[in-house]
């Protein structure tokens, strides 16, 4: 009996969750099969409510968790134990975490699990909706990332970012549905503002002062720490919203239940995402991160990942890699790490290396595109990829955090944060399946950096001092945001 009450108290968010969207699944049938007519939006509207609220709550999040989090990590870092230690963890971070990127954006595009939905149900788009599109060249959407990696004004990329709008001369005659890239490119242009955050701008700026208050040691000290505040008390307030997350799932399910014309297609399609994510999860977590570790060090990482089956098992079991750190360090000093490796590594990693948030971000952004018929141009799948990179190293490492960050990416592709309802219901068990990989590539990533790093090791000396109690990483964590 005692079993089951600690497993239900781990696990309640969980259990909330799940119920959530079971009841919510079937209240929508109900009340769909109640009425002889379809819902109007206004009525749809009314039994979202509760669920935008939700919603609005989490984008309110996002700048201050996003800066915050971004700021005490980099701003934190400790290069003294050695640069060279510190900058092969940096890289070995940054480069999983787009090859996870790229590998989802590879398999939604492919896979295509949402293509051919939106237009069945609402019979397709209309001529005249083709023609109100914006009309856009890939190098001005190239032009435009780069040119909001660097916004004029910080206070105004917290709502708006920049693009560039082609105008059809008055002259024009032909024919709007056909026009070609080579027509486009004789139209005049101007800059306009989109009421959008411009996420990557805020992102560069915090990355750049976050280098510089490292660079400035003690005198920067104090600026870090404030940050490293708000980012724990960002994540407090975060957790909050989260436990209500099964309300909010709840309304915005039976929303979509009454509005949707077929229950089993959209059951087929969530299938489809959920079995993409999941299989980019597994080609990333044994495919690309062996093949980095066998580039590395001339070994294949599968004896390491063999003896990682209580620190995965827990990862799975909480969906937090905050909470999984202690037992991954007393996991990693058993296997014989360097103690100072993995009090550098880990803390770090469970920070900024989210590399199966940044598969699924990417993958979820792109699937809703594909299920609302928006087609995303080379430049905005980029844009995608970029934004996926960032909002994973901004995500807290608590259950279901990615939420916050997937309404920032969905804004990249131009899509309202209400759309977040297409995968919310399985949402709960990816969140597990992601945080897995995630520690399971900061562990490889450790024993990486530890093998890459005998000779400095060798020189700095002695590691007594570091041979704290891991449950003191708890407190570490919070420090660098995790």
């Amino acid at each position: 009996m005692a079993k089951w009450q600690s497993f239900i108290k781990n696990n309640m968010l969980t259990i909330m969750t799940v119920v959530g969207v079971l009841s919510g699944t079937a209240v929508g049938c109900i009340l769909r099969s109640l009425s002889d007519q379809k819902w109007t939006p206004r009525e749809t509207m009314y039994l979202m409510f509760p669920g935008e609220i939700f919603l609005r709550m989490l984008k309110s999040l996002i700048i201050p968790l996003l800066m915050a989090s971004i700021i005490s990590a980099v701003g934190g870092l400790d290069l003294s134990l050695s640069k060279r230690i510190a900058l092969r963890s940096i890289l070995y971070y940054a480069t999983t975490t787009v090859c996870a990127v790229i590998l989802g954006i590879i398999l939604v595009i492919t896979i295509k699990p949402g293509v051919g939905a939106e237009a069945a149900e609402k019979g397709g788009t209309s001529k005249e909706e083709e023609a109100l599109k914006r009309k856009v060249l890939t190098q001005d959407t190239l032009l435009d990332l780069i040119r909001n990696l660097f916004p004029p004004n910080l206070i105004q990329a917290c709502f708006q970012q920049s693009q560039t709008l082609l105008l059809k001369p008055k002259n024009f005659t032909g024919d709007e549905l056909n026009i070609t890239s080579s027509t486009l490119i004789h139209w005049s242009f101007k800059e306009r503002y989109e009421n959008t955050t411009n996420v990557l701008g805020l992102v560069v700026f915090s990355i750049v002062l976050g280098i510089s208050l490292g660079q400035m040691g003690e005198k920067g000290k104090g600026l870090v720490e404030f940050f490293g505040m708000l980012s724990e008390a960002m994540m407090n307030i975060t957790s909050w919203v989260i436990w209500i997350s099964p309300l909010g799932v709840f309304f915005l399910v039976a929303s979509k239940m009454v509005e949707t014309d077929s229950f089993l297609e959209q059951i087929r399609r969530l299938g489809f995402y959920f079995a993409t994510v999941l299989l980019g999860l597994v080609i990333h977590g044994f495919g690309t991160i062996s093949v980095i570790y066998f580039i590395a060090t001339r070994r294949l990482p599968f004896k390491v990942i063999g003896q990682l089956s209580q620190v995965l098992a827990t990862a799975f079991g909480t969906a937090s890699s905050s909470a999984t750190m202690p037992i991954t360090i007393q996991t990693l000093d058993k296997m014989g790490l360097d103690p100072r490796i993995t009090r550098f590594v880990i803390p770090v990693g469970a920070t900024i290396n989210m590399d199966g948030t940044a598969l699924y971000e990417a993958v979820a952004a792109i699937f809703i595109a594909q299920l609302k018929n928006v087609e995303l141009t080379f430049g905005k799948t980029v844009a995608v990829c970029v934004t996926a990179t960032a909002a994973s190293i901004g995500a807290a490492g608590i259950p279901q955090a990615g939420l916050v960050t997937m309404v920032m990416v969905l804004d990249t592709v131009g899509l309202p944060a209400e759309e977040v309802i297409n995968i919310l219901a399985v949402d709960w068990l990816l969140d597990r399946f992601r945080t897995t990989i995630n520690v399971m590539c900061d562990c490889v990533g450790a024993r990486l950096v530890d093998i890459l790093s005998i000779g400095e090791l060798e020189r700095i000396g002695d590691t007594d001092r570091l041979n704290a109690d891991p449950q003191e990483l708890i407190e570490m964590s919070k420090d660098v945001g995790g």
